[in-house]
C-alpha cells in the first residue's frame, strides 16, 4: 500500500506470482510472500498440526478436545498444514514491529538453567497465508541457513531442493520445532491464534521445571482502529497452582491492529513444575472512543512429551 511505502522507496519485482494452491501441500524449496505481514521467504517443510477453532461449531458426539478454563466448550480439531519457513533479512528490519523474526527458542545446553537460545529468521506460516511466487534468482533470498539447507537445481519445481543437513537439521531438533496443536477463538472482530511448544525438562534445586514456549498472533478482522492495552493470563499447573498475571501489553509493547496492519505476532514462554497444565485469559483493548473490551485467549494444553528430550543439536556450525 503506497500508504505504508517509505517517502523516496519504490517497490521492485522479485518474481512471478502463482496461483495459491487450494488442494495439497506446497513443496520444500517453495518462495512466498506473507499474505499478512508481506515479507519473502521459503518453505523449508510442513507441519501437520490439529486446529481446534472455537468459531466453528462441532457435533458434541464427535471426539472432541476440551480444555479446563471459561466456557469449557467442547472443540473438534481438524488436520491443518503449517510451514517451517525462512524469513528473508532484508524485510526483518521493516516486520519487526508488527512479528518477531525469532519465533524458534530452544533450552541451551549448558549449566544456566535459565538460557535460551533463539534462531533467527524462522516462522510458522498457515498455509492460506502463503502467497507462492517463482524466480529466476539462484539466491532469492538472504538467510544465513539459505545455502545450508537449499541448493539450486534448474530441473526441479521449485528449483531449490533440500540438503541433508536441512533434513538432519529437521530430524534432530523436531521436537522443539514441531507443532501438533493450534487454538483460535474470535472475540468482536479480534482474533487470537496460539501455537504452544513443549521445550524440555530442566533440573533446578532438586526439583523438576518443564518449560513451554507459545506464539501468539492477535488479528483485527474488522476497519476500527483498536490498541492492545493489557492482558490477563490464568495459569493452571497439574501440580495444583493456580497462577493469575496481569500486566501492560505484551512484550513491552501496546501495538495498534488498523486496517492497514491488521496482524501482531509474538512468542513468549512459561515454566511450571509439573509435567502439563492449562493456560487461557484475556486481552484487553482499547477503542478510539476510549471504550474498553476484552478478547478472550483460547484454553490450551501444556503437554510434555513422555520421552524427556535431550538439547538440540545440529544448530551450531
Amino acid at each position: 500500500s503506497p500508504r505504508n511505502r517509505p517517502e523516496g522507496k519504490v517497490l521492485e519485482t522479485v518474481g512471478v506470482f502463482e496461483a495459491p494452491k487450494q488442494h495439497g501441500k506446497y513443496e520444500t524449496g517453495q518462495l512466498f510472500l506473507h499474505s499478512v505481514f508481506g515479507y519473502r521467504g521459503i518453505v523449508l517443510f510442513p507441519w501437520q498440526a490439529r486446529l481446534y477453532d472455537r468459531d466453528v461449531a462441532s457435533p458434541v458426539t464427535e471426539k472432541s478436545e476440551n480444555v479446563a478454563g471459561h466456557g469449557s466448550k467442547e472443540v473438534k480439531g481438524k488436520t491443518h498444514t503449517y510451514y517451517q519457513v525462512l524469513i528473508d533479512a532484508r524485510d526483518c528490519p521493516h516486520i519487526s514491529q508488527r512479528s518477531q523474526t525469532e519465533a524458534v527458542t530452544f533450552l541451551a545446553n549448558h549449566d544456566d538453567s535459565r538460557a535460551l537460545y533463539a534462531i533467527p529468521g524462522l516462522d510458522y506460516v498457515s498455509h492460506e497465508d502463503i502467497l507462492p511466487y517463482s524466480s529466476t534468482d539462484q539466491v532469492p533470498i538472504q538467510h544465513e541457513l539459505f545455502e545450508r539447507f537449499l541448493m539450486y537445481d534448474q530441473t526441479k519445481v521449485p528449483p531449490f531442493v533440500a540438503r541433508d543437513t536441512l533434513c538432519a537439521w529437521q530430524e534432530k531438533n523436531h521436537p522443539w520445532l514441531e507443532l501438533s496443536d493450534v487454538h483460535r477463538e474470535t472475540t468482536e472482530n479480534i482474533r487470537v491464534t496460539v501455537i504452544p511448544f513443549y521445550m524440555g525438562m530442566r533440573e533446578a534445586q532438586n526439583s523438576h521445571v518443564y518449560w513451554w514456549r507459545y506464539c501468539i498472533r492477535l488479528e483485527n478482522l474488522d476497519s476500527e482502529v483498536v490498541q492492545l492495552r493489557e492482558r490477563h493470563w490464568r495459569i493452571f499447573s497439574l501440580s495444583g497452582t493456580l497462577e493469575t498475571v496481569r500486566g501492560r501489553g505484551v512484550v513491552g509493547r501496546e501495538p495498534v491492529l488498523s486496517k492497514e496492519q491488521p496482524a501482531f505476532q509474538y512468542s513468549s514462554h512459561v515454566s511450571l513444575q509439573a509435567s502439563s497444565g492449562h493456560m487461557w485469559g484475556t486481552f484487553r483493548f482499547e477503542r478510539p472512543d476510549g471504550s474498553h473490551f476484552d478478547v478472550r485467549i483460547p484454553p490450551f494444553s501444556l503437554e510434555s512429551n513422555k520421552d524427556e528430550k535431550t538439547p538440540p543439536s545440529g544448530l551450531h556450525w
